[in-house]
């Protein structure tokens, strides 16, 4: 029965985890809006994506408790590593101004997290 509580807790942390990354995606959604119409979204945008990326890292550190005590499936644990890859390739198209593949990417990146979430 303890057993069972403990993969419980770890997975609500993943879960959690899921959660909270597809959040911080969806405000970097909002804050993109809020930098083409305000002076100060250029600042939360950037303020987001480090939320975002560190979102992303917490989300590999729950996959990674959540499979390793459990000797369960990695499959969670490439899943967000992958999200790991994707954050960091979207943090360099910001950071070099290339629209035109940085937000359709952030739009793929909010829609897989989404379907990761639904599947926890």
């Amino acid at each position: 029965m303890a057993i069972q509580a403990t993969a419980q807790r770890r997975f609500s942390f993943l879960r959690i985890a899921i959660a909270l990354q597809t959040l911080t995606i969806f405000l970097q959604a909002v804050s993109a809006g809020l930098l083409l119409t305000t002076s100060y979204g250029e600042t939360l945008h950037g303020v987001g994506a480090r939320v975002m990326y560190g979102a992303s890292m917490l989300y590999v550190l729950a996959a990674v408790l959540a499979w390793k005590p459990g000797g369960g499936s990695p499959r969670p644990v490439w899943q967000a590593s992958g999200f790991l890859v994707l954050a960091s390739i979207q943090v360099v198209l910001g950071i070099a101004h290339i629209p035109s593949v940085h937000l359709p990417l952030g739009v793929l990146m909010f829609g897989l997290s989404v379907l990761a979430w639904a599947r926890r």
